[in-house]
């Protein structure tokens, strides 16, 4: 009863009513994680250009960049790459010094609901550590990019908080077209074409 009564739902879109502190995978639908994940913006909305620069623009800025340290990365490694950050399309993005401090509880709904939606698209519930490690990398090599070219960083205090980026932006392919925000519609199909190729080719 006490479980019952603890319960959070938030409605989908897509008709599904998700559980975020028990999520079923059955319950995860790519529709509602690219709708949401077009909507959050990075870096709390403070960020340059017209348009906000969304999560699911930096979710597939982390895969682009996980292809190019690793060009051997298969579909599966890219398929955890684009879905990191996709519990934030229920939870939103709360920038990583807050998340420290939170700590706990928020990160344990933020794993399960990860591992549901692994779950939900055929993946094992948690990456291979390689995969963790090569993932956490890129993502801080992305925010490194999104903090010099949008987020108002000078170089050197974006090297001191995210390191030294071992790839020069523009010699990843793209670069220009990845670091500019999309409008929202753009962020969605991107993210759903990416995912799209990722998931048939398995």
């Amino acid at each position: 009863m006490a479980r019952a009564q603890s319960r959070a739902w938030q409605r989908m879109l897509s008709g599904r009513r998700l559980d975020l502190l028990d999520p079923s995978p059955l319950d995860v639908e790519l529709s509602d994680i690219a709708h949401g994940l077009a909507r959050v913006a990075r870096w709390n909305g403070q960020t340059q250009g017209d348009y906000a620069y969304s999560v699911a623009q930096h979710s597939v800025l982390v895969t682009e960049i996980v292809g190019a340290m690793e060009p051997n990365a298969d579909d599966v490694t890219q398929l955890y790459a684009l879905l990191h950050d996709a519990p934030e399309y229920v939870m939103g993005d709360i920038i990583s010094p807050f998340k420290a401090a939170m700590g706990g509880n928020y990160r344990e709904v933020e794993d399960r609901l990860l591992s549901a939606i692994h779950i939900r698209f055929g993946l094992p519930a948690t990456p291979p550590t390689a995969v963790r490690k090569l993932i956490k990398r890129a993502d801080k090599e992305a925010a490194f990019f999104e903090a010099v070219n949008l987020a108002g960083f000078a170089a050197d205090e974006a090297r001191r908080i995210f390191g030294e980026p071992t790839l020069a932006g523009f010699d990843l392919p793209g670069f220009e077209r990845l670091i500019r925000p999309w409008p929202t519609q753009e962020a969605h199909e991107r993210f759903v074409g990416v995912f799209d190729s990722l998931f048939t080719e398995r």
